[in-house]
């Protein structure tokens, strides 16, 4: 499996213990061109994962890029290159609609929205979802939803209970069955370099990602069986 940090925070590669000036090549290397995919893949400490670093200079990317040719395809064309060996890739996306967003969308097969129970987090779902059907229109007719996850959710707290109510009534079974809690585990896990799962592996985030790990699975060979048939 290959993550790809797309975000130019790249926190998915500091999270995997990457510190930024020990990544020699990172995704904007592949975003302008200046080097292939397969050039700038790392181990990391987890077995069966490989990465692609972020950097800050994806920031300004989407500038660089504006009057590109195939602007919107540059992350499709770089993926499809290592298809034959990679497994499944992950896109670690910006929390903006961007250009580097509307490159991920264009080189998936399907979206996974994590949402956290606030207010504001509705409004950038709408947002997603309306770009989601531009993509689909405009550059990768394939796209779907896979499914939306509940993150940061504090059943204490009643605006997480109504969030999780009205999403779950707008999309019915494309909401994950598994919310993920606020946990301080889970938060302190990045700082040591290490997924939260090998940071500690009983707390009750971790656990709720293993359920959730157990459904995208489920559903990822639903939506495939279709294919296979």
């Amino acid at each position: 499996m290959i993550i790809i940090d797309l975000d130019p925070q790249g926190n998915a590669s500091t999270g995997l213990g990457l510190a930024a000036a020990d990544r020699a090549g990172t995704m904007y290397d592949v975003m302008s061109g200046e080097a292939a995919l397969a050039d700038i893949i790392v181990e990391t400490g987890i077995p069966g994962l490989r990465l692609a670093p972020g950097s800050v200079d994806l920031s300004g990317a989407e500038i660089e890029l504006i009057d590109a040719p195939r602007r919107h395809f540059r992350l499709r064309d770089a993926v499809r290159a290592l298809e034959s060996h990679a497994g499944y890739v992950l896109i670690d996306c910006p929390p903006s609609l961007s250009l580097l967003t509307l490159n991920a969308m264009t080189a998936a097969d399907a979206v996974l929205v994590p949402l956290q129970t606030e207010f504001f987090a509705l409004e950038g779902l709408s947002q997603l979802m309306r770009t989601l059907e531009l993509v689909r229109t405009k550059t990768n007719p394939q796209l779907s939803l896979q499914g939306v996850v509940l993150t940061m959710y504090d059943k204490r707290n009643n605006l997480s209970q109504q969030v999780e109510e009205d999403v779950r009534e707008h999309f019915g079974e494309k909401i994950y069955r598994t919310v993920i809690p606020r946990n301080v585990r889970i938060s302190e896990a990045p700082s040591h370099g290490k997924p939260a799962l090998v940071y500690d592996y009983k707390c009750a985030g971790s656990q709720a990602y293993i359920r959730l790990a157990r459904e995208v699975i489920r559903r990822e060979k639903a939506l495939r069986a279709p294919e296979a048939a």
